[in-house]
């Protein structure tokens, strides 16, 4: 991507560091490539540090670190919203600029940047996943957690949309739990096969999921019997989707995210109005919604394997 954003355009250097969930899957290395292609192009000091596993504790204990060492902003893609509420008011108590992503509930920011509006994503993803299922039969739905605010909603949207559209469906579990881990989702689709025997369809969440539960209908012969749809990337879900294991998934680009995030941090610290309609100079932040605390951008991804050969990510 050719940025629009140059050193020149800010004031003067500032260090912020990005915290994701857990370091180490494909979702938040990318998000890590948008860091670092930050700092290169703008001369900030701008990295990424993250949790070994996905835990709200281990999230709490490296904001509190990064308060200790005075940073100007912090931009987070909370675990567990609830959990870190009492470090980020910490953090901003202390002047440090925060910017939150997949979090729209949070309160203790500056601002939550979105890629779209979850409810209306999630509801798209029931659409391809209604037409995979031929409009009938049992499902199920994973989050990576509970406590995972974006994901709830995405599934609140689909839900929403079956109900309206899709009364021939039926849902037979409901947000099962992967903690954003593939041998976890892995299990529990294993688990939801043999308890479930009708089950045609699943919708997930966690980027991790749908190549987790690719692999179960792979082992099981089972991949044209059951549709998976949810949110992964090509590098993650890109074997299952050539193999038909995975019909569709859906993604915003987390390297953009990043970016848009350290613009946004940048534009706090230097005071300037963030407004509806501001441009990021970011694809998919262009033209930004404001909803309270909250910006939503228009980012979002949808690929099955006719086009996953357009995303190198």
């Amino acid at each position: 991507m050719l940025s629009l954003v140059t050193p020149a355009a800010f004031a003067k250097q500032y260090t912020i560091v990005n915290v994701p969930k857990v370091a180490g899957i494909a979702w938040f290395d990318r998000m890590k490539q948008g860091v670092e292609r930050f700092a290169a192009d703008t001369g900030h000091n701008a990295y990424q540090v993250g949790p070994s596993r996905a835990d709200a504790a281990l999230q709490v204990q490296i904001v509190e670190d990064l308060i200790a060492q005075g940073v100007d902003a912090i931009t987070i893609v909370p675990f567990s919203v609830e959990a870190l509420e009492p470090v980020l008011k910490k953090a901003r108590e202390a002047g440090i600029v925060v910017i939150a992503h997949e979090a729209s509930n949070i309160q203790n920011v500056d601002w939550d940047l979105e890629a779209f509006e979850n409810e209306a994503y999630g509801a798209r993803l029931m659409d391809l996943l209604a037409e995979a299922m031929g409009y009938e039969g049992e499902f199920a739905t994973f989050v990576g957690s509970l406590t995972s605010k974006s994901h709830n909603e995405w599934i609140d949207g689909a839900m929403k949309r079956q109900q309206e559209k899709y009364p021939n469906m039926k849902v037979v579990a409901e947000r099962l739990e992967c903690y954003d881990d593939q041998t976890v989702a892995y299990n529990k689709m294993k688990e939801l096969v043999m308890t479930y025997p009708n089950l045609k369809g699943i919708q997930t969440c966690a980027s991790t999921a749908p190549p987790g539960a690719g692999l179960v209908l792979e082992e099981m012969g089972l991949v044209d019997e059951i549709a998976i749809v949810g949110t992964s990337l090509v590098s993650a879900a890109g074997p299952y989707l050539e193999s038909g294991a995975v019909n569709w998934i859906g993604f915003w680009d987390p390297a953009e995210a990043a970016y848009a995030m350290n613009v946004l941090a940048v534009h706090v610290l230097e005071g300037k109005e963030i407004h509806e309609g501001m441009d990021l100079g970011v694809p998919g932040y262009n033209n930004l919604k404001i909803d309270g605390k909250v910006l939503y951008g228009e980012a979002w991804i949808f690929v099955n394997k006719d086009n996953m050969h357009e995303y190198d990510f």
